[in-house]
């Protein structure tokens, strides 16, 4: 079974840090493409970052330099470097995998095929 467990959320405020990992498990190759997405309660999931093999990145519109993706490939680990948090970061995160590369680009939901089970990311004033 393929799995990927999110780690690092948590409570912090407004112009704090946090940084979640993604440990990715059941593979037997780094994946061409990881992404971490965000769902705020009753809404869909939207894409935050995406990173492929070569470490090409792409952001969403929201993130404005604050926010960095990153992947070690040794220990099959995703990251997501978050920077001056804002009020409107609060969200559940999800990490995802997908079996096609993403070189300059930011997939939509449907174009990953793994999920973690997300962490919950909480920024207060």
């Amino acid at each position: 079974q393929v799995h990927l467990v999110e780690s690092g959320g948590g409570s912090v405020q407004a112009g704090g840090s946090l940084r979640l990992s993604c440990e990715v498990s059941g593979y037997s190759y780094n994946t061409p493409c990881m992404g971490w997405f965000r769902q705020f309660p009753g809404k869909e999931r939207e894409a935050v970052a995406s990173i492929d093999s070569g470490g090409s990145t792409k952001y969403g519109e929201f993130v404005k330099g604050r926010f960095t993706i990153s992947r070690d490939m040794t220990k099959n680990i995703g990251y997501l470097e978050m920077n001056n948090l804002l009020l409107e970061d609060t969200a559940m995160y999800y990490c995802a995998a997908g079996l096609d590369g993403c070189m300059g680009w930011l997939p939509t939901r449907s174009f990953f095929r793994y999920w973690g089970q997300g962490t919950q990311v909480t920024v207060s004033s």
